[in-house]
Parts: C-alpha cells; structure tokens; sequence
C-alpha cells in the first residue's frame, strides 16, 4: 500500500452517466481547493463503463475501463464511487470494495433503502466509512446535516417533496388547471420523466427515500417494505380547484412520524395549506421539512436531481472520507439505527382526510353522511356542494384527524347509501390542528 505521504486520495468511480462524469469534471474544476481544503490532491484513477465507444470528451481514455475488477481490486484506491445504479450489481461491488478495505461513497437510493443494513455492517466489521449524501434530494445537505449536525435532537416528523418529476406535474397542474395526462408528456419531452413513468408517478421513488430519510432521523431500521406508498395517478384537475377552495395545494409528499415509540412512513398524494413552508416548493425543486426537540423546524430546499448537483454531494462524501483518511477517527460506526421501533400498519395512522362524491341533490343526503361519519367517530371540518345536472351534486369534505381504519369503515358505509352516487377521490391533509 501507498503512503499517506503522497498526499493523494485516489478514487475509483464505478458508473459513468450524467452523475459520474459530473463528479469527474467537479473534481477536475475545484482541485485547487480540494487540496487546500485537504491537504491532498483527489485523484480519479479509474473509471468503470459499460461501452468504451461512447464519446467523453472531458474524460481521458486510459481512465476508462469495461472491468470493475480494475477499480475493485486495484490496492491504491481509497474511495469507490458508486455511480452506476440499479442493486444487484451494485451491491455486490459495493460489498467487495468494502471487503477490500475501501471505503465507499453511494448515490444509489435504491440499493441503501433495500440493502443499507447489511452495507453498513460490513463496513463498521471492515472500519471503512459508508456515505451516500446523494441518495437523497440531490444537493441537499440532509443526510449528514441529520446524522451529525442535528445529532443532539430527537427529530419526531421528516415531511419532504423528494421527487422533482411529481413535483413538477403538480405545480402545472396547479398552475395553469392541465390535467395529469398532459403535463405528463410535457414532462417526458423534457426529460424530466421517463418513458416509463412508474417509478416517479406511483411514488416509488419516493418511497425508498423516506426510507432512508426515516432510518436515519429516528435511528431505527425502515426499509422500502415498511412505506406504506400512493402515487399521483388518480389527481384529478377537480381536485387541484377544491384544494384551492380550502386554501391549499396538493404535493406528493414522503412522511415520516414517530410518536410513542411508534413510526409511521408513507407517501401519497397530501393536501398542504398554502401557508406551510412546503406548498411554495415548485417545479422539479426538492424540500425537506424536519421537526426536532431543540431546533424546532427546519426546511432545505434545492435541486433534487441532474448532474452537477448530485456530484456536488457525492464530491462532498469524498472530502469527509479524505479527512478521515489523512486524520483517522478512533472508530468508525456507519449504522446508527440503535433502536428497533415498531412500524405501524396505515390503518393504524392519523390524518385529515379530504373525500370528494357525487350524491343526489335532495334534502337531507349531508345529514345521513354526518351521521355515518359520527358512527366513526369521523367529525366533518369543512364541507363545499356544487350543483350538477341530473339533480345531482358533488360533495367535498374535510375531515378532522382521525384514524384511517375509522375514516375507511366510514367510507364504505357511505358508499352503501342510495342517495350517493360514487366516492371519486379521497386524499390525505397535512392541515393543522
């Protein structure tokens, strides 16, 4: 093995798309302060790709390779770069590069929310550091910020817009009254979605990041399985107009809770009012919003995706590790899910409710929905009728907080009334006490 002196911490990036070749060419650009920073050069020795005839014109050939084993293997890199995404694959090099003594850096959001526990306890066994700033929200300095500079709290709700494709929907939708469909393949025209759309669209994506943002903020094991997940497919423009008659907005939103030494972690679809910090977050912009016993709130906003802003968190992980390299902490503990909460199921969990239905228009159909509801234990907030053809109406409610497992019994026995039509929508409200 090299020595320290040499004053190089050598990196090896497994992947080459848009965010590796974005961590290149920051290196490239900032060396100067990296060093002075430092202390050291960062020097990219090898790069793994997946063909050697695609044109990188910032990227010197001889760093290029088709073998991961040339990064993997080779005993003079400190850092693997883990770049490249999916799991399996990525696993495994992840795994090896830590059993070769290196420490690793991730941006795979996928593979920490399925596999995280494993990869950190490998790396604790190896004392190699683990980091992966860049599995969530892009720039946004959150994972270290929670893991160390908010260490002293106990952080009790991590709310956050954390996929900028749905964001972006529903800020047009909201914006200029398009429906889904459209703002769609406006969005894949763009780029910003893909021609597979699921991931983003049925709240996938964000599901494995408030995994990770959970895991972390409450320090106890959540994994993808553990999210309960809706996504934005059945957003109606009505709905967009109704929330905007309750002085809202409608985001997609990953939330994680703990209380009484219980968690809850979902995403769907949420009604926010207009004044939270969240409801201004627009376009493909990213926000987290944290709750603590001592900091009170906090929000971070940013961009959540694209080149140059992942490779900023990902250059970031790479001088934490330089320092820990050329100054050594006594022990190194990547894990800190030191407790084992219980999760709950959704039925198990609060919210307000916003339930949108066509009914008969005729007197007295309100009361017998009040009634059902009361039957629940389900209390009405707020209600807005609008007249149809047909002698028909649309209904919209807001409820007070309640359990789901109420709110749902009450909505199938509101749904066996004769003078109700079809439930169209429910969704969950962010709205304050």
């Amino acid at each position: 093995m090299r020595e320290l002196t040499l004053k190089k911490i050598k990196v090896g990036l497994l992947g080459c798309g848009a965010v590796g070749t974005s961590v290149y060419e920051l290196i490239q650009k900032n060396q100067d302060k990296y060093y002075a920073l430092l202390g050291a050069e960062i020097e990219v020795v090898k790069i793994v790709v997946h063909s050697l005839d695609k044109k990188r014109p910032s990227i010197p050939n001889q760093l290029l390779t088709l073998d991961p084993n040339e990064v993997l293997e080779d005993q003079d890199i400190d850092v693997v770069v883990e770049v490249m995404g999916g799991i399996t694959d990525a696993k495994d090099y992840v795994l090896k590069a830590l059993k070769n003594k290196k420490h690793v850096v991730t941006a795979n959001k996928d593979l920490m929310a399925v596999y995280g526990q494993p990869i950190f306890e490998l790396g604790d066994q190896e004392q190699k550091l683990v980091l992966f700033e860049a599995s969530v929200a892009g720039a946004l300095p959150v994972i270290g910020t929670i893991k160390n500079d908010l260490a002293s709290n106990k952080i009790n709700k991590v709310m956050g817009i954390i996929n900028g494709t749905t964001n972006f929907i529903l800020t047009k939708m909201f914006d200029e009254g398009l429906p889904l469909d459209l703002v769609l393949k406006e969005a894949q025209d763009l780029g910003y979605a893909e021609a597979d759309p699921t991931a983003d669209v049925e709240g996938l994506d964000a599901a494995r990041k408030i995994a990770i943002l959970a895991s972390i903020s409450f320090n106890t094991r959540v994994v993808l399985d553990d999210v309960y997940v809706e996504g934005i497919s059945k957003i109606a423009t009505d709905d967009i107009e109704y929330a905007k008659q309750f002085k809202s907005t409608i985001k997609l939103l990953g939330i994680a809770i703990v209380n009484d030494g219980k968690v809850e972690v979902r995403v769907h679809p949420t009604l926010i009012p207009l004044n939270h910090p969240l409801a201004k977050v627009d376009d493909v912009y990213n926000a987290i919003y944290l709750e603590g016993d001592a900091f009170g709130d906090l929000t971070f906003l940013g961009k959540g995706a694209g080149g140059f802003p992942t490779a900023s968190a990902v250059v970031g992980d790479i001088l934490t590790i330089g320092k820990n390299i050329l100054n050594p902490v006594s022990k190194i503990k990547n894990c800190t899910c030191y407790l084992d909460l219980p999760i709950k199921t959704i039925k198990q969990v609060e919210s307000h409710y916003y339930i949108r239905m066509i009914v008969a228009d005729e007197t007295g159909v309100l009361s017998k929905i009040a009634s059902v509801f009361a039957e629940n234990n389900v209390s009405i907030d707020s209600v807005i009728q609008k007249k149809l053809a047909n002698k028909k109406a649309e209904l919209v409610l807001l409820t007070d907080r309640v359990e789901e497992d109420n709110f749902m019994k009450a909505k199938v026995g509101i749904e066996s009334l004769i003078t109700v039509d079809s439930v169209t929508s429910i969704l969950r409200s962010e709205k304050e006490n």
